[in-house]
């Protein structure tokens, strides 16, 4: 069986929600490593009594630390509790996280119940391989136009 990883990241306003969810769902994550930005990873780990690999704040570059590792593959499934009422100082990292997401294929779930369907799918828990992208026209492209 392949070793899946996740990322947990929470607004302010959600990380409560997203403790407590782990909490229900800490079973699950038996075989799963668990990556998270700072504070939120601490409280994370306190509450499921399991390591957690902590990064940085997400508006400390803690964002652009998960994005770095879905580009390098060590990231499966991004789960991140965002709160849409609140403004983020930080909102050009959030969107880029996101856009690093969906461009590696990754999956993102961005609430409860996203995560839910998520966390219980079977090819999270199988050998299911997420399709990489193939950006070998980009580059040949790119490198082209620098000629």
């Amino acid at each position: 069986m392949v070793k899946r990883n996740i990322a947990l990241v929470a607004h302010d306003n959600k990380k409560k929600e997203l403790v407590e969810w782990s909490k229900e769902k800490q079973a699950l994550f038996e075989t799963i490593g668990i990556f998270a930005t700072g504070t939120t990873g601490r409280l994370i780990e306190a509450a499921i009594n399991r390591p957690v690999q902590k990064l940085l704040s997400g508006p400390l570059g803690g964002d652009q630390q998960i994005g770095a590792k879905i580009a390098e593959g060590e990231i499966d499934l991004l789960i991140f509790f965002w709160d849409p009422l609140e403004p983020q100082p930080h909102d050009p990292d959030i969107k880029a996280l996101l856009r690093i997401a969906a461009l590696y294929n990754i999956p993102v779930a961005c609430n409860k119940a996203s995560a839910d369907y998520m966390i219980h799918s079977p090819l999270l828990h199988n050998d299911y391989k997420t399709e990489a992208p193939d950006f070998t026209a980009y580059t040949e492209r790119q490198v082209k136009q620098l000629k």
